[in-house]
């Protein structure tokens, strides 16, 4: 198989303020791609778009318009786009039964919304042309947890929209691929207890994973590799199985609580 040159094209990375989605942006552009990067952070998206030389503006991925605004400003800037990076996204934790019905829906909207709405204006952007759309799911859009069931239903949700998506856009060669990272060394694990059989991954780890799903065109990549037969087999084991695996990893009780050094992060993505 040929592999994808990601020199040269336009890319767009959501959420690319920080964390995982900087360093996407900063993965890409060491390929040689021209990247532009939107986040709802103003303020932190053109620090960063300065850091890094890139296109940087605000972007709401929830909103429909915004995204079409900010898909208009990088055609007048760059060109027009060939790889969309949806990674927009926020991990509540806790018990379901005690988060707010705003928590819920603004979740729903960031997680869910946002990767359709930005995967609908870059497949129209790159129709008749190709391209290549990846999104930033999660393990837990595989293996579920006590205190994740909010999150673990985004994520279950941005697995099945991207292998239905590839599967609608493969005629136009468009492909769509998922990136499944464990947990995360940014303030998405923040206050949280992970013991030492679940390392976190740093956000390097997940852009060179997306650099190496643009590449070869591979529907989705687990990260690290080594939890991909679980993350494949999880479904189909009994329930006394998976509760024994999910204790000797840590997930049993470590997101059903925080302590305060997330006090900020919980504070921001439930828009305070």
């Amino acid at each position: 198989m040929t592999r994808f040159v990601i020199a040269g094209k336009v890319a767009v990375v959501t959420g690319g303020a920080r964390g995982i989605g900087r360093a996407i942006a900063a993965a890409l552009l060491a390929q040689g791609a021209q990247v532009a990067i939107g986040d709802i952070d103003t303020v932190t998206v053109k620090t960063t778009a300065g850091d890094l030389g890139i296109l940087g503006d605000t972007m709401d991925v929830t909103d429909p318009a915004s995204v079409a605004n900010f898909l208009e400003l990088v055609r007048r800037e760059l060109g027009p786009v060939d790889l969309w990076i949806n990674n927009a996204g926020i991990m509540p934790i806790g018990p379901v039964l005690e988060q707010s019905d705003a928590l819920i829906r603004r979740t729903v909207d960031i997680n869910v919304h946002g990767v359709i709405n930005g995967s609908r204006a870059a497949a129209r952007a790159m129709a008749g042309r190709g391209g290549r759309i990846v999104n930033i799911a999660s393990i837990a859009g595989r293996i579920p947890a006590p205190g994740m069931a909010l999150y673990n239903a985004t994520k279950f949700a941005v697995v099945g929209f991207t292998e239905a998506l590839d599967a609608e856009l493969a005629d136009q060669d468009i492909r769509v691929s998922a990136v499944l990272p464990s947990f995360t060394a940014t303030e998405l694990i923040s206050g949280i207890s992970i013991n030492r059989l679940s390392k976190p991954v740093a956000p390097e780890q997940i852009a060179d994973a997306v650099v190496s799903v643009l590449a070869n065109g591979r529907r989705q990549a687990v990260i690290p590799g080594s939890l991909a037969p679980s993350a494949a087999m999880w479904a189909m084991l009994p329930r006394p199985v998976s509760r024994f695996l999910r204790r000797i990893a840590g997930f049993e009780e470590a997101f059903l609580h925080s302590d305060g050094t997330r006090a900020a992060y919980d504070a921001r993505i439930a828009g305070e």
